[in-house]
């Protein structure tokens, strides 16, 4: 692959590219360009750091598309995680996925308009999974690590140096930790007085001001906040305490910390994942469009690109997605025609946005209504009203009419409830059919005229043959997943923090997109299933 991708593109990765991460003074160092070149190779071969670095002096291939002269001996594989550490912190993480369509629209393989998939899949952090005991007792580890390499004569002035080391001496593993509860109730409100009298000690009068500055006590005081309370006894001493959820609430995943090392990382779970999982999710979208039946002579159609890349911590739900995925793609000049995603994706009003924004259609399934008549297939659904926006008045299967109709907003969406008196339903023949309240009338909640009249047609739409072929388009993007899982292993974070993990998603994308190109310009397609052995002899 290297050498094709030499041949075909040239110089990929201009050094100007990257100028604004390094300095025109001082020692010369490596070439950002070939870095980020060699960063890709490293995840199309899944390698190390110091596999990579071997790889560029020891494989000929490399040297050819790195442009270095058989005697060039390398650099040292440190260089890799400087490399990526100027790249973040000049916001320059997806410059490669930039460059690379740039060059793909310039040879006419990759335009706007036309169709394209998105689908996320959740990605493993780089850090030990923690429970609440481990990720306290662990937080005051890392405190008294960072405080001890920083200020060692502080600390010993503070602190009972043999009793605390007897218990963050080691990193806090749960296989240490006593089996009982109680002792273990004992151990967690340890933890949090001795997190407590550290963090008195490094904001009290005596310590040298910089010491609060240190991320790992920030990382403590956070952890901390989220995870205990202090109190007084029936003594007025204080007591410190595991916050229980019951009793004190706990705050929302999202906002929860669960390693000291990475903050960014947070527990998620969605239908597709068999278990949750703690760290982030990577959203790809790809172009996916019809190959071309027309043409006179067979030909190789262009391989699908990966045209953006988007990273959130787990928690992020998938619907707040979609406008900045396609604010990305109209930034790059790749809006798509039609817009392929998973039902976990839109709602009806991002689907009538999209339209009126962006000038895409969404092409998914809408969720299916919730009632209580529609899950149950029995009784009157909505669907059974009429509604008469012009008059502001629904009419039952009954043909009684409501008697109020009230604008208002039900989480973040503008609908209307619609009532029926209490006097019209308590009669009814058919009341066990449409409601369950015994107390008032049927009640139901209406989205505004277009909203309901879109919601109409796309549930109608959805159950039609044609629009389930058309639809089916979308499941390829698993394959995509597929070959980046198994290839570049994209569902692990090599590194810590939201801004790394981003950065390996984007390279990993630019490595998949060369790896279908260099088999495009080869004339060997990529198989767009997986075929047996037995079948490849069949052939």
């Amino acid at each position: 692959m290297p050498v094709v991708v030499r041949d075909q593109l040239g110089e990929l990765f201009a050094d100007e590219q990257f100028g604004a991460a390094f300095g025109v003074r001082g020692r010369p160092g490596w070439s950002p360009g070939r870095l980020a070149l060699i960063t890709v190779f490293q995840l199309v071969e899944n390698l190390t750091d110091r596999q990579a670095a071997e790889a560029v002096r020891d494989k000929l291939s490399w040297k050819y598309a790195l442009g270095l002269d058989l005697a060039d001996t390398g650099f040292d594989a440190s260089v890799l995680s400087e490399f990526r550490a100027r790249v973040i912190a000049h916001g320059l993480e997806e410059r490669v996925l930039d460059l690379l369509l740039a060059r793909l629209v310039g040879e006419g393989l990759l335009a706007a308009g036309g169709k394209q998939r998105t689908d996320a899949t959740h990605v493993v952090a780089a850090v030990r999974d923690l429970s609440r005991l481990e990720l306290a007792g662990e937080s005051v580890r890392a405190c008294l690590e960072a405080l001890a390499a920083a200020a060692p004569d502080w600390v010993a002035q503070v602190i009972d140096v043999p009793a605390w080391s007897r218990r963050y001496g080691q990193r806090v593993h749960d296989w240490r930790l006593p089996s009982s509860q109680t002792a273990r109730a004992e151990l967690a409100n340890t933890y949090g007085t001795d997190g407590f009298a550290l963090l008195t000690a490094v904001y009290g009068p005596s310590a040298p001001p910089w010491l609060a500055q240190l991320p790992a006590v920030e990382v403590l005081r956070v952890v901390l906040l989220q995870n205990y309370v202090r109190g007084h006894d029936e003594h007025g001493r204080e007591v410190v305490r595991r916050r229980e959820a019951k009793v004190d609430g706990l705050p929302p995943g999202r906002h929860r910390l669960t390693s000291p090392y990475d903050t960014h990382a947070r527990w998620g779970t969605t239908r597709s994942a068999s278990k949750p999982w703690n760290g982030y999710k990577v959203h790809l979208s790809e172009t996916c469009n019809d190959p071309d039946d027309s043409a006179d002579t067979p030909f190789i159609e262009p391989p699908n690109i990966i045209t953006n890349v988007m990273t959130t911590d787990a928690t992020v739900n998938d619907t707040v997605m979609t406008s900045p995925i396609h604010d990305r793609l109209q930034r790059r000049g790749l809006l798509p025609d039609e817009h392929y995603l998973d039902s976990g994706y839109p709602s009806i009003d991002l689907v009538i946005a999209s339209a009126a924004r962006y000038g895409i259609t969404l092409v998914t399934p809408l969720r299916t209504n919730n009632s209580v008549q529609a899950r149950a297939a029995a009784g009157f659904d909505s669907t059974a009203f009429t509604i008469d926006f012009d008059n502001q008045r629904a009419t039952c299967p009954q043909d009684q009419t409501s008697t109020t109709w009230s604008p208002t907003t039900q989480r973040g969406s503008d609908v209307i409830v619609v009532r029926f008196a209490r006097e019209t339903c308590r009669p009814c023949p058919v009341r066990q059919q449409c409601t369950t309240d015994r107390h008032t009338g049927r009640k139901l909640s209406v989205r505004p005229r277009e909203v309901h009249h879109a919601i109409q047609l796309a549930r109608a739409e959805q159950h039609t043959k044609a629009w389930q072929t058309k639809y089916a388009r979308r499941a390829g993007v698993e394959g995509t997943i597929s070959q980046a899982v198994n290839v570049t292993g994209i569902r692990q974070a090599r590194y810590r923090g939201l801004d790394k993990t981003h950065l390996q998603n984007v390279f990993s994308a630019v490595a998949i997109n060369l790896i279908r190109l260099t088999a495009y310009w080869n004339g060997h397609p990529l198989d767009r299933t997986r075929t047996s052995h037995l079948a490849r002899l069949a052939l």
